[in-house]
């Protein structure tokens, strides 16, 4: 006699009423690293590609070099901007005065963020270019930059907030160099993201 197979139960956390909150990304058990909180929603991270990887490491090297010394940068570290939305940034730059290196820290308050990067992904392009300067306005953080991959070469969207309107004004569209004085005084060569074997020169 063939007995036929006990369902699993479901591994995924079932939301409650409501959607999911700021304070539940520190509470619920086994999720995977660098998940986010996007209108009350669960988003988990696809395994990200070279180029993404590569960039994320360029700005945050290049950033933290940069930076005035009351500032500090961060790589994937997630921002409350309210009770429903705790994205991570690629890299952010924040005041210095809100980091604690205790072991108990992670997340940074919205005001606080001076600068919000993201790498767009394959996966998050909706997001990086729609949902998040959206709610990045919202929260008033000051600047904001898209980095997107062309044909392995980066293009970098940069945007600052227009105090009037609460919102997003494009500053510029870099490649291959990317000069700009604010937050603070960049000069980056943009092609230096590239293999190590000097592919996609």
């Amino acid at each position: 006699m063939s007995v036929a197979p006990k369902a699993s139960e479901p591994t995924w956390p079932t939301p409650p009423k409501g959607g999911w909150t700021a304070d539940d990304l520190d509470r619920l058990p086994n999720l995977p690293p660098h998940t986010e909180l996007i209108d009350g929603s669960l988003v988990f991270v696809s395994p990200q590609t070279a180029f993404h990887e590569r960039a994320v490491d360029f700005f945050k090297w290049h950033l933290q070099s940069l930076a005035p010394e009351d500032y500090e940068v961060f790589r994937e570290f997630t921002i409350d901007i309210d009770r429903q939305n705790r994205p991570e940034p690629d890299a952010v730059v924040v005041r210095g005065d809100v980091v604690d290196d205790g072991p108990g820290q992670t997340r940074f308050p919205a005001e606080a963020v001076i600068l919000a990067v993201e790498v767009v992904s394959e996966d998050s392009v909706s997001r990086d270019r729609e949902t998040k300067p959206l709610k990045y306005a919202r929260a008033k953080i000051p600047h904001y930059w898209r980095v997107e991959n062309e044909d392995g070469r980066a293009a970098v969207h940069v945007f600052e907030l227009e105090p009037t309107t609460g919102s997003y004004t494009s500053v510029g569209i870099f490649r291959g160099r990317m000069k700009v004085e604010a937050p603070f005084s960049v000069d980056l060569d943009l092609t230096e993201i590239r293999t190590r074997h000097g592919k996609g020169k």
